[in-house]
């Protein structure tokens, strides 16, 4: 099981990288589209959609969406000037910020949405859309001066995610004692979410001496510690709708991983809430 894991995350790996530092922006479009509307595909058994023809027909309607946003976006003008993507990574932190209460009050704050499969489906629409947008503003960023200037923004953002993630488990497996969210999910510690962030920290730290990030030190501090901070509620929101819907996995497209949106969790979060404050907070433009 250890080898499969390990293998699928080899692959994983070199796929984010061609996709990120070799594709150009049609191709990273698409990849992420295709993303994206798998996501919507899982999200659908988190909304309590058990047909799978429904599923499928959800993230068709993603799909279309998405491309209709982009066809009303003029191709010669930067993303993060359009108003639908500055409306929609603002409408990002809003609900990042509920998405906190939701989960700090929970199960008490299911009953708002429990029975609401409607409500449902307008969450997983608030995580997939700004990702996406977050997604393509961030590779875009300096597109037309620097071609890798974007990929290494979203390198570093997933990064630091993942340094997030796994600094979160071995800290929390040596020195875990305290309960983070135990009725979200019981694993998680405070213990383990200290160890992340200073894991996090030393990436960063890391990346701002030795990769070609254009931001003031102080910029890139507080754009990555709202992104570190988001990253958890997007884990811990996750794991609160799979609980709520009775399952482990958002399905099980990757081998020894799990689904799409097991994986991408925390950077549904992250990386839209690190484009809004870095692009329209700081207007790092």
């Amino acid at each position: 099981m250890l080898k499969h894991r390990l293998i699928t995350a080899g692959i994983l790996i070199l796929i984010v990288i061609v996709t990120l530092f070799l594709l150009r922006l049609i191709g990273f479009s698409l990849v992420n589209l295709a993303v994206c509307m798998l996501s919507a595909w899982e999200w659908g058994r988190l909304a309590g959609i058990t047909c799978k023809k429904q599923r499928i027909y959800l993230a068709i309607i993603c799909g279309l969406l998405l491309v209709l946003m982009m066809l009303t976006v003029p191709a010669y003008i930067p993303l993060i000037t359009a108003w639908q993507v500055k409306y929609t990574l603002w409408v990002s932190l809003a609900w990042w910020l509920t998405a906190l209460l939701l989960v700090s009050y929970y199960p008490r704050s299911a009953t708002l949405w429990r029975k609401s499969r409607h409500m449902r489906l307008a969450f997983g629409i608030l995580t997939i859309f700004p990702f996406f947008w977050g997604m393509l503003t961030l590779r875009q960023y300096h597109y037309e001066i620097n071609y890798f200037t974007g990929a290494w923004w979203l390198f570093y953002v997933m990064v630091l995610v993942c340094s997030v993630d796994s600094g979160s488990y071995m800290f929390g497996r040596a020195l875990g004692r305290h309960k983070l969210a135990p009725k979200v999910s019981p694993n998680k510690t405070w213990e383990g979410i200290i160890g992340g962030i200073v894991t996090s920290t030393v990436i960063a730290w890391f990346f701002n001496k030795y990769a070609p990030l254009e931001a003031t030190p102080i910029t890139l501090i507080i754009c990555s510690s709202g992104a570190v901070l988001a990253s958890i509620i997007g884990d811990l929101t996750e794991s609160m709708f799979k609980r709520e819907a009775g399952i482990k996995d958002s399905s099980h497209l990757i081998p020894g991983h799990g689904g799409i949106l097991d994986r991408i969790d925390s950077l549904t979060a992250a990386v839209p809430v690190f484009a809004c404050l870095m692009l329209l907070v700081f207007y790092v433009i």
